[in-house]
C-alpha cells in the first residue's frame, strides 16, 4: 500500500503549494526536490508492493520508504500551521526572527535534506532489484475507472438458490411442537449467510412468524453481547443487565410467540454458552433455529439432527457464468457485449470452483476491465495466484487488491479497524476517507462526490456487502464478509495501517472493549474513531484526554455513541490542542452543551458532526470562521433553536444537515437569506416550525443553489397557517433531484411540486404530516411528465391518489414503497393502509396473497429517543384505529 500512502502525500502537497505561505516557501525547493523524485518513483510503487510478500530486503525498503513519507507529511502539516500562525500576526519581521521559530525552521530543513536523500538511495536500491524508475512517468496511474457514483448492479443478487430457499420453506412451514433447529453447513465463501439472509427476508416467512432475530455470532463473541443483540432484535436496548435478566428479558418477549432465530457464523466447539440461551427459551409454536457454521461439529452439538443439516453446493457452470456476466457485464445489462472476452471470462469462472464469493471478487474486478488484454493479464495474474494458494477465494480477493487504484487501497484498509460483522455506516466512511485525504479532487469537483464514488468503487466491486439501503436504492449501511476481513486485516498490519494490539499503526477504532494503553504507544496516530457494533457505546475512561494530547498529529477523530468518565469540559480542552484534525465527530454526545473557546483553534476542520446531541443549545460565533467546512451536521438537535450569524461564509459547504433558521426576536442567529451564499451545497436538510423563519423577501433563499441535489424540508412541531403560504413560496431549485417532505402541514402539497418547476427530480418523499390533496399542477399539463423513478408515501392517512393517473404523469417510476396510506387503495400494494410494502415495475404484485395479515407496531427506545419518534408512534396509532381489524391477526 505505500503506493497509495505516496499518491495521499503527493496530493497533499501540491495543494499546499498551490497555496504557498512564507514558511512553506522558505521549503519550496525541498518540497519540490521530493515531488519529482516521488514522481518517477510511483510507477514502480505497485509491482514493489506486490513482490514484497515474497522478498523480505524489498518488505524492508518499502517500510522505510512509508515511514518517510509519513514523516514528510507531517512535517509538510506543521509548515503549513506555522504558516497560518505567521500570516495572523501583523507585525512579519518580529515573527522571523523569534527564537522557537529558527529553532523550528533550521530542524525543518536539515531533516527535509535527510529525506531527500534518503529517499533517492531507496530509489537507487529498487533499480538493483530490478524496479527501474527511468520510465516513471508513463506508467503512473492515473485511475481513468469509470464512475459510477451508486450501484451498477443489484448488490442482492443470487442465482441458484431456488431450491434451498424452497427446502428450507417445506421444514419452517412443518415445524410444530419444540424447537427445530435447522443447520447450513459449508465452507466458506459456498453462500451459508446468503441462504439465511433469503429465507429470513422472504415474505412468507415474515408473516409466518411472529418474531424474527438475526444475530451474528463469529469467532470473538461474548455470551452477554449475544443476548443484547437478541434483545435488540426485540425493540430492547438493555445495556446494564446481567446473563440471567437479558435472558428473562428474551423469554418474556418470545413467550407465546412463533419466533424464528438465525445464529449466523458460528465457529466455537464449545457450546455450553448456547445450551443456557436455549434452555432459557420458550418451547412450542412452531419456532425454529437456523444455525450457519463452517464446522459439522458445532451444528451437531448445538441440537441438530443430520436430517436437518443443509450443505450448500457449489454453483453449477452454468450458473457461475450468469452470476459473473451480471457483474462483469453489469454496464451492458450483464450481456457479453464483447465474444472476445467470455472465452476468457469462461476460463477465470472455471477457476473459481463454483464458489460465490470467488466469482463475485472477480466479477467485481473485471467489470472495471474493458479491453481483452487487461482481461487475458488478470487470467495470468489469477493463475499465478492459484499456484501459491488453492484458495480460490482468497485467490480472488488477493487479486482484486492488488488491482485497486492507489487511493482504493487506503478506503479498503480502512475496514480492518471494525469488528467482525460490524454494521458501518457509510457516512462515517466517506467522510473519513476526505478528512485524512485519501479522496482524489481535481478541477474542483465535489468531496462528498469523490467519496462516494470511492464507496460504490469498493462496493462494485464486491470487497464490500451492502446491508441497508433507502428506498431509492442509496447505500446507508455495509459490512464485509469475514474473509474479505482476514485479507484486509492482513494487508493492514503489513503496511503499518492498522494492528490488532495498536502498536505502531496510524488508525485505531474506539469500542466497548478497547484498551487505552494503546493510545499511550502510539504517537503515530492519524484517526481514531469509534467502531462499535449496532446499539452499544463506548466508554471514554478518564485517562484518555492526556493521553490523545500527545497525538499531535491526529486528523480523524470520531467519539459518537460515548459515555465519559471525565467532565466532557476536561476532554474538549484537549481536542482543541489538535489542530491538524481534519474531521471531528461529538455526535450522540449528551453532556454537549456548548463548544468551549478551546475548539477556536480547529481551522483545518472539514467535517463536523454533532448530531443527536440533545443538550446542545447553542454553537459558536467563531464556528463561522472555519473556512474549510465543507460537512456540518447539527440534525436531531433538539436543544439547538438557531445557528449563528455569517454561515454564508462558509463558501466551501457540501453539506448542511438540521439547519433551522432563526427567527425574527432571534437577533444573533441566521437567517434562512444566508443559504443563498452556499453555492456549493449539495445536500441540505431543513427544518422549519414558525412562519417567522422565513421572511417574504426571502423565500427564493434556495432556489439558486444550483449545485443542490438532496432538500430534506421537515415541520416537524410547526405552528400557524401563515407558515403554509411562506412554504408554498419556497421554491427549490429546478435541478433538484431528491425531495424529502416530512410532517408537511398543509392539506394541499406545495404548488412547486411539479414537473416544471422540478424537471430533474428523480425520487419523491412525502411522510407524515397533513397532507391529503395534490396539487393540480402536480399532473402537469400539455403531455409534460415526472422523470421520478422512485417514490415513498408514508403514514399519510387522509392522502389521496389515482394509481393509473400516477404511472401516466411518472413513465419512468419504477419503484414505489407505501406503507400507512389506507386511501390510497389504488396502488398495487397489499396492506397499504399499515405494514404496506414495495411495487417494483415489472412485478403483478407487490406482495403475494398470504391470508389474514399479521399487523404490528414495535417501538425502539435507544438514547436518541426524542418527541419526533413518539409522533410517529402516536401517528401509527391513530391510523391503526381508523382500521377495521376483524378477521385478523393482532400482535
Amino acid at each position: 500500500m505505500v503506493d497509495a500512502v505516496v499518491s495521499v502525500f503527493l496530493e497533499k502537497l501540491l495543494n499546499t503549494l498551490i497555496e504557498g505561505g512564507r514558511i512553506v516557501n522558505e521549503f519550496r525547493d525541498q518540497f519540490e526536490n521530493l515531488q519529482k523524485e516521488l514522481e518517477l518513483m510511483r510507477s514502480v510503487l505497485k509491482d514493489a508492493d506486490k513482490r514484497k510478500r515474497k522478498e523480505q530486503t524489498l518488505q524492508i525498503i518499502m517500510g522505510n520508504l512509508r515511514e518517510l513519507i509519513y514523516e514528510a507529511e507531517d512535517m509538510l502539516a506543521d509548515c503549513q500551521l506555522q504558516s497560518r500562525e505567521n500570516d495572523s500576526f501583523s507585525n512579519g519581521c518580529l515573527t522571523c526572527i523569534h527564537p522557537p521559530k529558527l529553532g523550528f525552521q533550521y530542524r525543518t530543513a536539515k531533516r527535509l535534506r535527510e529525506i531527500n536523500e534518503n529517499i533517492t538511495k531507496i530509489k537507487q536500491d529498487l533499480s538493483y532489484l530490478g524496479l527501474s524508475t527511468s520510465n516513471g512517468i508513463a506508467g503512473i496511474d492515473m485511475c481513468n475507472d469509470p464512475r459510477w457514483s451508486s450501484p451498477v448492479y443489484d448488490h442482492t443478487l443470487v442465482v441458484g438458490l431456488e431450491g434451498d430457499t424452497k427446502k428450507f420453506k417445506g421444514w419452517l412451514f412443518e415445524a410444530d411442537h419444540g424447537i427445530l433447529s435447522i443447520g447450513v453447513v459449508g465452507m466458506g465463501g459456498l453462500g451459508k449467510t446468503t441462504i439465511a439472509q433469503k429465507v429470513f427476508n422472504d415474505r412468507e416467512i415474515e408473516d409466518h412468524f411472529e418474531r424474527r432475530l438475526w444475530v451474528s455470532v463469529s469467532q470473538t463473541f461474548d455470551e452477554a453481547q449475544i443476548m443484547r443483540s437478541m434483545l435488540r432484535n426485540l425493540g430492547d436496548a438493555s445495556v446494564g443487565d446481567d446473563r440471567s435478566e437479558l435472558l428473562r428479558k428474551i423469554n418474556k418477549y418470545l413467550l407465546g410467540k412463533r419466533f424464528l432465530i438465525v445464529m449466523d457464523d458460528v465457529w466455537s466447539t464449545d457450546v455450553s454458552w448456547w445450551r443456557r440461551i436455549y434452555e432459557g427459551l420458550p418451547k412450542g409454536n412452531g419456532s425454529s433455529i437456523i444455525i450457519t457454521t463452517r464446522i459439522n461439529e458445532v451444528a451437531r452439538m448445538m441440537g441438530v439432527s443430520e436430517a436437518s443439516i443443509h450443505r450448500p453446493k457449489f454453483l453449477s457452470k452454468d450458473d457461475s457464468w450468469l452470476l459473473f456476466r451480471k457483474i462483469a457485464f453489469a454496464a451492458s445489462g450483464g450481456d457479453c457485449t464483447y465474444p472476445e472476452l467470455e472465452q476468457v471470462g469462461m476460463e477465470i469462472v472455471f477457476k473459481c470452483k463454483g464458489l460465490p464469493l470467488a466469482i463475485k471478487a472477480i466479477g467485481g474486478l473485471l467489470l472495471y476491465k474493458s479491453h481483452y488484454n487487461e482481461w487475458r493479464r488478470i487470467a495470468e495474474n489469477f493463475r499465478d495466484e492459484l499456484a501459491e494458494n488453492d484458495d480460490s477465494v482468497m485467490a480472488t480477493l488477493q487479486l482484486s487488491y492488488d488491482e485497486l487504484p492507489t487511493h482504493l487501497k487506503s478506503c479498503f484498509l480502512s475496514f480492518a479497524l471494525y469488528p467482525e460483522d460490524c454494521v458501518i455506516p457509510k457516512e462515517q466512511l466517506v467522510h473519513w476517507w476526505i478528512g485524512e485525504g485519501f479522496v482524489p479532487v481535481r478541477m474542483g469537483r465535489s468531496l462528498i462526490e469523490a467519496g462516494e464514488d470511492c464507496f460504490s468503487g469498493l462496493t462494485n466491486r464486491c470487497l464490500v456487502e451492502v446491508v441497508v439501503k433507502t428506498y431509492n436504492g442509496v447505500i446507508s449501511t455495509c459490512k464485509i464478509h469475514d474473509m474479505v476481513r482476514d485479507l484486509v486485516i492482513k494487508m493492514a498490519k503489513d503496511d503499518a495501517f492498522f494492528r490488532l494490539d495498536g502498536i505502531g499503526c496510524r488508525h485505531l477504532g474506539i469500542d466497548g472493549n478497547m484498551d487505552h494503553k494503546k493510545l499511550a504507544a502510539n504517537r503515530k496516530l492519524r484517526a481514531l474513531l469509534s467502531t462499535t457494533r449496532t446499539g452499544e457505546v463506548n466508554k471514554i475512561v478518564s485517562s484518555f484526554p492526556n493521553k490523545l494530547n500527545q497525538c499531535r498529529y491526529l486528523g480523524v477523530l470520531d467519539l459518537c455513541k460515548s459515555i465519559f468518565e471525565m467532565p466532557l469540559a476536561v476532554l474538549l480542552r484537549q481536542i482543541g490542542c489538535l489542530q491538524h484534525l481534519t474531521y471531528l465527530s461529538l455526535s450522540n454526545t449528551h453532556p454537549l452543551i456548548q463548544f468551549p473557546p478551546s475548539l477556536e483553534k480547529l481551522k483545518n476542520l472539514q467535517v463536523l458532526d454533532v448530531s443527536y446531541s440533545q443538550n446542545l443549545t447553542i454553537l459558536p460565533p467563531y464556528l463561522m470562521t472555519f473556512k474549510k467546512l465543507i460537512v456540518l451536521d447539527v440534525s436531531h438537535c433538539g436543544s439547538l433553536d438557531y445557528l449563528p450569524k455569517g454561515l454564508g461564509r462558509l463558501s466551501n459547504l457540501e453539506v448542511l444537515l438540521g439547519f433551522r433558521p432563526a427567527r425574527s426576536s432571534q437577533l444573533n442567529g441566521c437567517r434562512i437569506a444566508e443559504l443563498r451564499n452556499l453555492t456549493r451545497l449539495r445536500r441540505l436538510s431543513l427544518h422549519l416550525s414558525q412562519s417567522d423563519e422565513i421572511e417574504d423577501d426571502e423565500v427564493n433563499a434556495l432556489v439558486n443553489l444550483q449545485e443542490l441535489q438532496l432538500l430534506t424540508i421537515s415541520c416537524f412541531d410547526s405552528h400557524g397557517i401563515d407558515l403554509i403560504d411562506k412554504l408554498d413560496k419556497l421554491y427549490p431549485p429546478p435541478a433538484l433531484q431528491d425531495l424529502s417532505l416530512r410532517y408537511f402541514p398543509g392539506k394541499m402539497s406545495p404548488v412547486w411540486l411539479n414537473p416544471f418547476s422540478l424537471p430533474m427530480l428523480r425520487y419523491l418523499s412525502i411522510s407524515c404530516g397533513n397532507v391529503a390533496k395534490i396539487h393540480q399542477s402536480f399532473w402537469g399539463e400539455n403531455n409534460t411528465v415526472w422523470k421520478i423513478e422512485a417514490m415513498l408515501l408514508e403514514s399519510l392517512s387522509e392522502l389521496e391518489m389515482d394509481w393509473r393517473v400516477v404511472q401516466q404523469v411518472m413513465p419512468s417510476l419504477r419503484i414505489v414503497n407505501a406503507s400507512w396510506c389506507p386511501e390510497l387503495t389504488s396502488f398495487p400494494i397489499e396492506d397499504i393502509g399499515f405494514r404496506g410494502g414495495v411495487w417494483t415495475k415489472g412485478e403483478h404484485k407487490a406482495n403475494k396473497d398470504l391470508g389474514s395479515p399479521c399487523y404490528f407496531l414495535r417501538l425502539e427506545v435507544s438514547h436518541n429517543f426524542d418527541g419526533y419518534y413518539l409522533s410517529q408512534v402516536k401517528h401509527a396509532l391513530d391510523l391503526i384505529s381508523k382500521a377495521s381489524l376483524t378477521d385478523s391477526k393482532t400482535t
